[in-house]
């Protein structure tokens, strides 16, 4: 037995709406929302009293999803420090593919994108760049060079 594909990765956020226009910019579309709760919802993630809000995001060539989660209860836990470096255990950071790193970089910014460091460039093969998103989520950029 082995698994079919990977369906979605889940990552939590403070603001949803901002989320949701952030990741938007970035060309993701957006599938759909809906509240979340009930015995399924605790028994799934291990939480009583679970209430929270989601939003499916879809890549323009329909495999990949990002479900974006606001915790409405419990509340959400920060983590210390707050903005954790990226080399931290268990650290989500998710990678997407554009046809243009810069103009991707420029409208990213007015929305919270900010660079980690700088474009740098993989052995003329892919410029490549991290930044932070919302809820400090780590996005990575990759252009093919050529």
């Amino acid at each position: 037995m082995t698994i079919q594909r990977m369906d979605n990765v889940a990552i939590v956020v403070g603001d949803l709406d901002a989320a949701i226009e952030f990741f938007t910019e970035l060309g993701l579309a957006l599938e759909g929302r809906a509240l979340i709760e009930g015995d399924f919802a605790d028994q799934t993630v291990g939480l009583d009293g679970i209430r929270s809000e989601i939003a499916m995001m879809r890549t323009p060539d329909g495999h990949g999803r990002l479900e974006l989660t606001k915790y409405i209860a419990p509340e959400a836990s920060a983590p210390e420090p707050s903005i954790p470096a990226p080399n931290t255990l268990g650290l989500h950071r998710v990678m997407f593919a554009v046809d243009d790193l810069d103009d991707t970089l420029a409208r990213l910014r007015p929305l919270g994108g900010v660079p980690l460091r700088e474009v740098a460039n993989y052995e003329d093969q892919y410029r490549l760049c991290y930044l932070r998103g919302p809820a400090g989520i780590i996005v990575a950029l990759a252009e093919e060079v050529g």
